[in-house]
């Protein structure tokens, strides 16, 4: 059976207000629902059909915060969104576009294609990209 969609992503979060405050006015996310549990809540918020799932972080990071594209372990590597414009988005988030890594070109694999990496308030790398194409006939795996 095939998967519907991907319906969300689950952030640990140091300060869950900071990330919504930082998704919220960057890529355009808006709250959907809180959850409370106790003295803890669970944020939901909502571009597109996407969700992003804040907790709150109860232990210390048990890794130094990854750069470039994002770690290179197994788990994650980074978080994507398409923009029409790199340059123009990344000036428009000022300060809160700290750069990991780019921009960069990708012409030579994709005509046009332009990314930049950045980390959001909790160091999660988060990828800004603009005009990646599916590819024709992709062969198979």
């Amino acid at each position: 059976m095939a998967v519907e969609a991907v319906h969300h992503i689950g952030l640990e979060c140091r300060d869950p207000d900071v990330t919504e405050q930082f998704y919220t006015r960057h890529f355009g996310f808006r709250r959907a629902r809180l959850v409370l549990l106790g003295d803890e809540r669970i944020v939901f918020i909502k571009s597109g059909s996407i969700y992003l799932e804040l907790f709150r972080a109860t232990q210390s990071d048990p890794a130094p915060a990854p750069t470039g594209a994002g770690p290179e372990y197994p788990g994650w590597r980074h978080l994507a969104f398409k923009v029409d414009d790199v340059d123009a988005k990344l000036a428009a988030m000022g300060v809160d576009a700290v750069i990991t890594a780019g921009p960069m070109d990708f012409d030579a694999f994709i005509p046009g294609w332009r990314t930049v990496w950045i980390a959001d308030p909790d160091g999660n790398i988060v990828e800004i990209s603009q005009g990646f194409a599916d590819e024709e006939d992709p062969p198979s795996a």
